[in-house]
């Protein structure tokens, strides 16, 4: 049987909110573990937008800063897959890897992030993180006055559509043949905003180096279309951790959390793009902050505490 390793903290996910706690737990003094398959979500993104003196820094440049602070300060980082995660008991969670390795802490935070729901279009690929984008509030402004498509057939299509009005007047809906599921009041704000939506199946994306040019349909219709934003939901990881602790989640799979970033079970921790809110990566790694000091506060042992009256 493999020896089990034991520590503090044992956080899942190496994106910037995983990293961010890891690095002041450490600082905290605490023996952390970080424990990542290595398969972010934003895997071909060209740059992180709107991050405070990482402006044009690509996801990889701030995970790989990310990483070397860590190992500065004693992280252990894990780079395989958790295949199993129990809790044995409230302060003691155990986790083996596809290594057979045997990790215990009486500490978790969840920070694997969330999955998109992604559509099999021919050449969408090969221009993803360039010129097709899942995140209007990150990559909007790329779109600026460029003719601009939403593949999507929900409400939220409707929303990313309606939200890239801000850069550009050029949008056209494509619900990749699937009949159109949005409510009155919304499709009327489509027809004010001259919004219109295709509902023919793609045939392939047109770029070339990986820009994209134009939409095809099958029909044989041609969209010229430079920037393409992908709305068709999110889920969380197959076989997540927060799944396997039974945490509670909301509709689309984000694990719901305090203002604390407690999760509904017990020393067990949430931040990043797994919970509710914007998904932007400087509020990721806020939040990695703002979960490591709830962490530490559930660790002060009881003779260091001081209980304000309320």
């Amino acid at each position: 049987m493999p020896s089990e390793n034991r520590s503090d903290i044992l956080i899942f996910g190496a994106g910037p909110a995983g990293l961010s706690a890891s690095i002041w737990l450490a600082r905290f003094l605490y023996d952390v573990v970080v424990i990542d398959s290595g398969d972010p979500r934003n895997w071909k993104t060209q740059e992180i937008h709107g991050f405070l003196g990482a402006e044009r820094a690509r996801p990889r440049e701030i995970r790989h800063l990310g990483r070397q602070a860590c190992r500065r300060y004693g992280v252990t980082l894990v780079d395989h897959h958790a295949t199993t995660v129990e809790r044995i008991d409230a302060d003691d969670f155990r986790v083996r890897t596809d290594q057979a390795e045997i990790f215990r802490a009486p500490r978790v935070l969840i920070a694997t992030g969330i999955q998109d729901n992604w559509p099999q279009i021919p050449g969408l690929e090969e221009c993803y993180g360039t010129t097709v984008h899942t995140c209007p509030n990150c990559d909007g402004l790329e779109s600026r006055g460029t003719p601009t498509a939403v593949i999507g057939s929900r409400k939220n299509a409707a929303i990313v559509a309606l939200a890239l009005k801000t850069w550009t007047d050029q949008i056209l809906i494509c619900t990749n043949g699937q009949t159109p599921r949005i409510d009155e009041p919304t499709e009327q704000a489509l027809e004010r905003m001259e919004i219109e939506i295709n509902d023919s199946p793609i045939a392939f994306l047109d770029g070339r180096d990986r820009l994209l040019r134009a939409i095809r349909f099958e029909n044989g219709e041609v969209a010229v279309c430079e920037h393409l934003f992908i709305a068709m939901g999110q889920h969380a990881r197959d076989n997540d951790v927060s799944i396997q602790l039974g945490c509670k989640h909301d509709e689309i799979g984000r694990v719901m959390v305090d203002s604390f970033h407690r999760t509904s079970v017990e020393n067990v921790f949430a931040a990043g793009d797994i919970t509710p809110g914007a998904q932007l990566a400087i509020r990721a790694a806020a939040g990695g902050a703002e979960a490591a000091l709830s962490i530490h506060h559930s660790l002060i042992p009881e003779e260091r505490r001081v209980h304000r009256r309320c």
